[in-house]
């Protein structure tokens, strides 16, 4: 059977249902969000107040406001037939088997044939809740279990039942990855599903030990966090964000249900977590856990847990030798390595022993959680935002050093991972030129390759091989097949330089002779795709040709060069955006023919903060997307209220929240593609190429009038605007003046009346208000401040 998705029921309004059903409106489905009727006339009382805490949640749980309008509120005894209309049904409420089975019945008697339905408990087991429902309800019925916040947090665990239909548990999953932008991983129905089962242990053997070998809190977060491949938040800063009610009945739940558990010992709650929990020290949402914020005459300072004494203490900041030993390795298998022969040292002792413990503990869990590795190690970086899973850390020290290892520890190495070596496979993973090709099977004699999303792209895998064609510092040109190519930048922070340039013309020039590309895309894998250009060219710049307006002009006419050759590309160059995408990165974004970002996607045109405007042809494109179309013939619209968002946009540096506000905004355009799942940007994009080259895709004129300019009448609103919030103190005198360089470029410059101009009209204006700025003493105090702290200087 076909299914499809046309309207979502979610029963159960509060954090994690609401986050949900935002989650699901926010990618354009309809969805009707029921909890329970209020006493009195207004029946819907609470799921009122429960949708307005999730319309105003900070972060935004929605993508946009006006995704609003796709939920419909209602309460579960007045409005439950609406679940008729629904294609999936979620369950979201109380934690209790007894409810959820009743729930189950009502849902039974209304949902339309082949509805799907589902279950987001995390502690419960699936069966369990339809155990007395009919056959083909249970065929329709599995476990989704989202983590919180819902819109942010990237891995769905999908639990099908024995009774599940495979095509629903396939469905649903693609569903997941592609249209909610999920990590899917399939769990088995077992006591914390993956996730949770090998998240509490990690933190139970890492605090334990802590405790046991005299660590303090701030030590073990200093190693078990970025050092790692872990986020900042480690060990006990997590447990305070998580919760520790969460993490102390999380850990109880699991002691009670795992009885057979050959680590069952190391879920027991231990005294000093228990006596937070008992003085109701949650953690950050009750302001003390682990760690204590205390209001100090010199700002807030973090009070940190002695672990012995229970006692609050000033932070040490201790020295970490760990530290030094890894500094200025990058690469997080590499750490690895060098931290496990380090056992002379105590923290490599302490790290060696509690991951050798954490990879015993999820081998073992084969096949009881799943019979997939793969799942495994997703399920671990995609809930916890970890660089490597468990199997992945296995091999990066040697499968059969860490067997040694753990068996002289007495730690269970399973019969699977016995008989995976002795039938001469060294690793979990395969790899060949640099690419992962296949993954051991356990039970199976021989490695299953790994397959894919058609939509999935993984640059990494390419470098190094025949298919990376040329290299330099700052980027890497590839032949991705098809006849499309793709350029990467992979400098500190993907940062724009004369070397990116050079391979960005290199990428062009070879589209243009060499018949068998028809298309280029721009986009990486690093963390963000651009954080703009490296400023601190420009700062030696403007050191060492103060007095030569002209000359500084250089130092941004290759960037604007290089952006027009690839807007004016007779071939098309497709630009995937993702993560940061602030000034530079910003211009070389919209410099493309079309645009596939990610949801993730964060633009600002934040030049400002280093004292000078965009140049790289931002305030070109903004103008050309957000002003001009309402100004072509047979537009009867003041463009003003237009030029006045994109002046206000640059000048406050406004970075949006997502792809769906940067489309608000004139970043994006409607005709571009927003891709919820990040990992497809680029597998998307470079369809999107093929279709556009197939298409016959015709390049636009560079001769074209296609920039309205408002002229002098423009530029006396904005000047009015730019004193009044110098006067208001809402912007420093510096401000002022670079606000009034970027009035004169958007209005045209000295235009005493409006008309049309060129692109290339408006990059000349940008390119002499950038010279001119970088000549101030305050900017390049700006510059030099950004550089050195990385902080904006508000001079």
């Amino acid at each position: 059977m076909a299914y499809q998705i046309k309207k979502v029921g979610v029963i159960g309004a509060g954090t994690m249902g609401g986050g949900i059903a935002s989650l699901i409106a926010g990618t354009g489905v309809p969805v009707v969000l029921l909890d329970v009727p209020a006493d009195g006339p207004n029946r819907n009382a609470v799921v009122k107040a429960q949708w307005e805490r999730q319309r105003k949640s900070s972060p935004a749980a929605l993508f946009a406001p006006e995704g609003a309008h796709l939920v419909t509120l209602g309460n579960t005894e007045d409005d439950f037939e609406l679940l008729r209309e629904c294609d999936w049904i979620i369950e979201v409420i109380i934690e209790q088997l007894a409810p959820k089975q009743q729930l189950m019945a009502r849902i039974e008697r209304v949902r339309q044939a082949s509805a799907m339905v589902s279950s987001n408990t995390s502690g419960i087991p699936i069966g369990q809740i339809s155990a007395h429902c009919t056959t083909e309800f249970k065929q329709h019925f599995l476990g989704t279990h989202f983590f919180n916040p819902p819109r942010y947090l990237k891995l769905l665990e999908v639990i099908p039942t024995p009774d599940t239909l495979p095509t629903v548990t396939a469905f649903i999953k693609d569903f997941g990855s592609t249209q909610l932008g999920k990590g899917v991983v399939v769990c088995k129905d077992t006591p914390g599903f993956i996730a949770n089962r090998i998240g509490a242990l990690i933190s139970q053997t890492r605090m334990l030990a802590a405790i046991e070998q005299g660590f303090g809190v701030e030590e073990i977060d200093a190693m078990t966090g970025t050092p790692i491949g872990n986020p900042r938040t480690a060990t006990f800063r997590l447990a305070d964000l998580v919760g520790i009610d969460v993490l102390v009945h999380l850990t109880q739940n699991q002691y009670a249900a795992l009885p057979g558990d050959e680590q069952r010992e190391r879920f027991k709650v231990p005294a000093i977590l228990q006596q937070l929990f008992a003085a109701k020290a949650l953690g950050n949402k009750t302001g003390a856990g682990f760690y204590k914020p205390i209001q100090t005459a010199t700002g807030k300072v973090f009070h940190v847990l002695n672990l012995a004494s229970g006692q609050y203490e000033p932070p040490s900041q201790p020295n970490s030798p760990l530290a030094d030993l890894i500094q200025g390795i990058d690469d997080v298998g590499a750490r690895y390595q060098a931290i496990f022969t380090q056992l002379d040292m105590r923290e490599g002792r302490y790290l060696i022993d509690t991951t050798l413990a954490i990879l015993s503990y999820a081998a073992n869990r084969i096949p009881e959680i799943s019979d997939s590795i793969v799942d495994i190690d997703n399920a671990m970086k995609w809930g916890f935002n970890s660089a490597l899973g468990p199997f992945e850390i296995w091999d990066t020290i040697g499968v059969r050093e860490g067997v040694a290892m753990m068996r002289a520890r007495q730690l269970v190495v399973p019969q699977w991972v016995d008989e995976m070596l002795a039938a001469g496979t060294p690793s979990f993973y395969q790899r060949a030129d640099n690419r992962v090709v296949g993954v051991y099977a356990p039970g199976v004699p021989h490695a299953s390759s790994i397959v894919h999303h058609p939509s999935v792209v993984l640059l990494n895998t390419l470098a190094g091989t025949s298919y990376e064609l040329k290299r330099n510092a700052s980027a890497s040109l590839f032949d991705l097949g098809d006849g499309v190519l793709g350029l990467e930048f992979h400098g500190k922070g993907n940062t724009l330089d004369a070397a990116v340039y050079d391979m960005g013309n290199a990428g062009l020039d070879l589209l243009e002779i060499d018949g068998r590309y028809r298309a280029m895309l721009i986009g990486s894998q690093a963390k963000d795709f651009c954080l703009g250009a490296n400023i601190s060219v420009f700062l030696q710049a403007a050191q060492t040709m103060t007095d030569d307006h002209k000359q500084l002009e250089t130092t941004v006419r290759d960037l604007q060069e290089w952006l027009m050759r690839v807007r004016f590309a007779s071939k098309p160059v497709v630009t995937a955006p993702y993560g940061r995408v602030l000034g530079g990165g910003a211009e070389v974004m919209m410099a493309g023919a079309q645009i596939v970002a990610a949801t993730n996607t964060h633009v600002g045109l934040v030049e400002l903060a280093v004292g000078v405007i965009p140049a790289g042809g931002g305030c070109k494109e903004l103008l050309r997307r957000n002003v001009s179309p309402h100004a072509l013939p047979g537009q009867s619209v003041d463009v003003m209220p237009y030029l006045l968002g994109v002046f206000e946009t640059i000048l406050h540096a406004k970075i949006s929240e997502d792809a769906q506000v940067a489309q608000a905004r004139g970043f994006i355009k409607p005709s571009d593609t927003i891709v919820m799942n990040d990992e497809h940007v680029l597998g998307t994009a470079k369809h999107a190429a093929i279709a556009l080259a197939e298409a016959g895709y015709s390049a636009p004129h560079r001769s074209d009038k296609s920039i309205y300019a408002v002229g002098s009448r423009g530029k006396a609103v904005l000047l009015s605007n730019i004193e009044q919030l110098r006067w208001g103190k809402f912007i420093t005198d510096h401000d002022a003046l670079i606000a009034r360089q970027l009035a004169h470029v958007l209005c045209g410059g000295d235009l005493s009346a409006a008309q049309w101009v060129t692109e290339d009209y408006i990059l000349q204006l940008e390119r002499e208000a950038f010279a001119a700025l970088l000549t101030e003493p305050k900017t390049q105090a700006r510059i030099a401040h950004m550089l050195t702290s990385g902080k904006r200087l508000r001079n």
